[in-house]
């Protein structure tokens, strides 16, 4: 029988507040029959659940560890991973650190040529996977690169050169890629938190260097730490990198488990540790933030008060800002181009094109999918916190968002254990999954990368939504649409923007991803990061040119917007 909206009955489980639609029972004022509260909730715990329970299986399984499981690791090479991984976490931290909070102060705190331009230009290498950057430097001044040919030409064949297939070499290479992490946030925090009460402690008496040390570095502390924190995740995460400059890390070694002897047990246990590196990377955040927290002051400030650099200083500003450039993003951009027009004309260029295209469908296909499950959690979160019970729904949108905090390679091997469980659990009623989503499909594949890249779209997505005035949403209501309807005519439009960035966020990030895929791709099924991978193992860096400038490009997305927001004037 077809009803209007006005001719609805009332369900007693919507928000308290909302106004009844005309013809609704006074008896329950403003409650609507498939659009209550309880549906929102569930939804957002259902999320919840369906996040957590990868990382809560790896995290149990640890409960009953094996002897033997330890024991073996142990003799073949565990110590020498935690060394390796604690080295190169610090290594790593320190470096982004100080370049990236020293480049926001000189292009905050000075004007130099070409200080303003560099003020967005500077996070460019943001777009250059490690992965990639990493066959790079080894390609360039490694043993067999140009750079090291020139030296013992020059120096002779004997000639001293530092090690770059080396920790260190590693090292140089996370900070080259991982510092704009730092460098945004901590020009964020210099240009929207300590620029007023700077301009206070000056106003007051306070030397420029007084008013710097005892104001600007307590207040852009907590952003140097989140900084810090998220480049400490990214570097557990890798893989692929470390295993180019020859540093055994826990997660190359729950790679190699798996992939090696496809052991669920060990690959699992050997996990939690790269879990335990996690939790004390967010620790030890919290405790460099000590009881500081971010307050977004009322009114855009003025800025730090720049000085004009002149002589030698200037250029040593400029040249610092154009050699990072040079290292990070521009030379890396310019050799791929050189190497993939060579390449093409070369005789294998056609069977390469004929293989870049099946490459990038696969990682169109798995794109899109992520995208798609990812935003449309993301829109049902957002809602359920206006539509649901706020408490609950909160808390199931903190714990839907844990799985960005957590390295690629736990939640592959969670996910790994979650089908199995699940498997387990529908055999005991006799029921069983298919074969093919149990030894690895693209529903799997999809599942791990909505896990892991559901925050950024949630965040957008929330973003946009909490824009919405409430005064809307209830007009909405008073009309006699039900909280569905409002979400879906009322909500989607006015978010157009949001729903676009949310898009763009998580597609980069599912096309950048590689530790996840290589670990639970079905048999034959590769991505561009996975073609790049392969062939920059096999020392074919001329041939993963192709692969590698496109993912650089898609990648180049969302950092022009971040560029186009940095490129404007304070005021």
């Amino acid at each position: 029988m077809n009803t209007t909206l006005h001719d609805r009955q009332v369900d007693d489980d919507t928000k308290p507040g909302d106004i009844a639609p005309a013809g609704a029972s006074p008896s329950v004022p403003g409650r609507f029959v498939g659009g209550g509260r309880l549906g929102w909730t569930v939804a957002a715990v259902v999320a919840a659940v369906l996040v957590a329970v990868p990382v809560l299986m790896l995290a149990a399984s640890i409960l009953n560890p094996s002897g033997d499981v330890w024991a073996q690791q142990w003799r073949t090479g565990l110590p020498g991973e935690l060394r390796d991984t604690a080295l190169l976490l610090v290594g790593v931290a320190v470096g982004t650190v100080v370049l990236g909070s020293g480049l926001a102060w000189l292009v905050s705190a000075y004007q130099f040529p070409g200080s303003r331009q560099f003020g967005w230009m500077l996070i460019l290498p943001l777009a250059v996977p490690s992965y990639i950057l990493g066959f790079l430097t080894l390609s360039t001044v490694g043993q067999t690169g140009p750079v090291q040919d020139w030296w013992r030409d020059r120096f002779g064949q004997d000639a001293w050169f530092p090690s770059v297939e080396s920790l260190g070499g590693a090292i140089v290479t996370f900070t080259l890629v991982m510092y704009p992490y730092v460098y945004l946030l901590a020009r964020a925090a210099l240009r929207d938190q300590a620029s007023g009460a700077y301009q206070a402690a000056r106003t007051l008496g306070a030397t420029r260097a007084e008013a710097s040390r005892r104001i600007v570095l307590p207040l852009v502390r907590p952003a140097v730490a989140a900084g810090a924190a998220i480049v400490i995740m990214e570097t557990l995460t890798d893989f692929a990198t470390v295993t180019y400059f020859g540093v055994d890390t826990v997660s190359v070694g729950v790679f190699q488990i798996w992939r090696g002897t496809y052991d669920r047990d060990a690959a699992s246990e050997i996990a939690t540790l790269v879990l335990a590196f996690a939790l004390l990377a967010i620790g030890l955040e919290r405790v460099a933030r000590g009881r500081a927290r971010f307050s977004q002051s009322t009114s855009a400030g003025a800025g730090i008060e720049p000085i004009r650099l002149r002589g030698a200083r200037a250029a040593l500003a400029t040249g610092t800002c154009v050699a990072l450039l040079l290292a990070a993003f521009v030379g890396p951009v310019v050799r791929l181009v050189l190497w993939a027009v060579q390449e093409q004309r070369s005789d294998r260029g056609t069977p390469q094109t004929d293989q870049f295209g099946g490459y990038l469908a696969n990682s169109l296909q798995l794109v899109a999918f992520t995208v798609v499950v990812c935003i449309t959690v993301a829109v049902v979160l957002s809602n359920a916190q206006r539509f649901g019970r706020p408490r609950v729904t909160r808390l199931a949108t903190r714990v839907t968002a844990m799985g960005y905090a957590v390295p690629g390679p736990v939640v592959a091997i969670g996910v790994i254990l979650a089908v199995v469980g699940f498997d387990q659990l529908l055999g005991r009623i006799g029921l069983e999954l298919p074969g093919a989503v149990r030894t690895g499909s693209l529903l799997i594949l999809v599942y791990a990368y909505a896990v892991r890249f559901l925050a950024p779209g949630l965040t957008a997505v929330e973003s946009g939504i909490g824009q919405i005035s409430d005064e809307v949403t209830a007009s909405a209501r008073t009309l006699g649409a039900n909280t569905f309807e409002t979400a879906r005519r009322v909500h989607l439009p006015l978010t157009r923007s949001s729903l676009l960035a949310a898009t763009v966020l998580v597609g980069v990030d599912a096309l950048k991803e590689l530790p996840i895929v290589l670990l639970l791709r079905p048999f034959g099924f590769d991505t561009l990061p996975v073609w790049v991978y392969n062939l920059a193992s096999e020392s074919r860096f001329q041939q993963a040119a192709l692969p590698a400038l496109s993912i650089i490009l898609v990648a180049l997305l969302p950092v022009a917007v971040l560029a186009r927001r940095l490129d404007r004037p304070e005021r």
